[in-house]
Parts: structure tokens; sequence; C-alpha cells
């Protein structure tokens, strides 16, 4: 896809269950799982929907606003999430290992993401940037610099810079599913399975802690294990 200058930002993001709008944007999403790539084109969209091309312009501007949308919908349930794990009465430890596994989960449903945001934030427009960053990399940053400034006052945490550790999560997640295409061509690994997630929260949890934690912490999380 090369870039649209010309991108057309829908003013509220369609949504709503049977509607036209959901039909594509569910087309879309399956389409980019089944080949691995964002590269869809609005024909293929409309013959897997069953929904006629020349709505797209109707219910989201031109193409870029409907991959806008779609990213809309797969954020929206863990931005939902993240200030419902803020308030619960849990150690900031607990809080970071529900996050990891939930941002891997949230991957393993919608693999194409992260490409979707980089595309829409470097290759789309400035306003579909502008979108982007309101409703997910802030929201998302802003929930890493509170739970690890929870965390250091706690004592749990160490000094940790919420960039990079925003830096370290996303792009860990996103090379698992879209990376992993590259090394099974080296390594013969096989797809996504929820095993393979499972041994990657696991994974990440204990990089991530061992990186994180104070020794008091994991001393505690080594004799609760």
């Amino acid at each position: 896809m090369g870039s649209q200058l010309n991108t057309i930002v829908p003013a509220k993001l369609p949504s709503g269950k049977n509607s036209t709008a959901e039909k594509l944007l569910v087309a879309a999403s399956e389409l980019m799982i089944e080949r691995s790539s964002i590269e869809v084109s609005l024909s293929d969209i409309a013959q897997k929907s069953g929904v006629n091309a020349a709505l797209v312009k109707y219910h989201f501007g031109n193409k870029d606003g409907l991959l806008l949308a779609l990213l809309a919908r797969d954020a929206a349930t863990e931005m939902s999430q993240i200030e419902h794990l803020l308030a619960q009465p849990i150690t900031p430890t607990a809080k970071l290992r529900l996050h990891i596994a939930g941002i891997i989960r949230a991957y393993q449903q919608f693999p194409y993401m992260n490409r979707l945001i980089h595309y829409l934030l470097h290759e789309s427009s400035a306003e579909a940037a502008d979108e982007v960053s309101k409703f997910f990399v802030a929201p998302l940053l802003e929930f890493h610099r509170r739970l690890l400034a929870e965390g250091i006052k706690a004592g749990e945490f160490r000094d940790i810079d919420p960039v990079l550790f925003y830096t370290s999560l996303i792009g860990a997640c996103d090379h698992l599913f879209f990376g992993r295409h590259a090394m099974s061509r080296v390594t013969g690994v096989g797809p996504v399975t929820d095993e393979v997630c499972r041994q990657y929260i696991h994974h990440m949890e204990a990089l991530i802690c061992a990186g994180m934690l104070t020794a008091n912490t994991e001393d505690a999380v080594a004799m609760s294990g």
C-alpha cells in the first residue's frame, strides 16, 4: 500500500454488529489473518463480506478509513481493560503479569495489529496518525507510566523508562506473530497455537520481570510460586 495523503478520517468510527460496516471490518480482519498481511484489496474485502465495494466510501471514506476503524475496533477491548486492571486490589507485579498476558492474547486474536499501527502512523495521513495516537498509543503509554510508577512506589519495580518498556513489550508481541513467518523458513517453527501462546506468555513474564523486579520482590514471588 502506498502513502495516501488524502485519507478521510471518519468523524465517528462505524460500529454495530450485523451492520454493513461491521461486515466489511470482519472481512478485512479475516483476510489479513488468512494471508498474514495487511495487503488486502477493497475488491477482496467486498467479495468476502458480500458487500458492494462502493459502500466502503460511504461508511469509511476510503480504504485507510476502513483500516483505521478496524484498528479502533480491535484495540477497544484492550483499552477498556487497562483502567479496570489499574483499579484492582492486587500488587503491581500481579497487574504487570496480567497485562503481559493480555497484550499477547490480543495479538494472538489480531496478529496484524502492529502492522496496521505502523502503516497508519507512518504511511497514511497525518489525520490517521493522530487518531491512532489518541485511541491506542497515548492511552497505552499512559497506562504503562502509571503502572510502573505504582510498582516503583511500592518498592516492587526498579526504575524503568515507560517508553522503553512500551517498545520492548509491544515489539516482542509483534515479532512473535509477524516475525515468526520469517523464522519458520530457518528454524521450521510452526504457527502460533494456544500452547505456543501460553509458552510465550510464561517466557515474557520471566524475561520482563527478571529485569524489572527488585530483589525483595523477586524473593517474594519465588516463595509464593
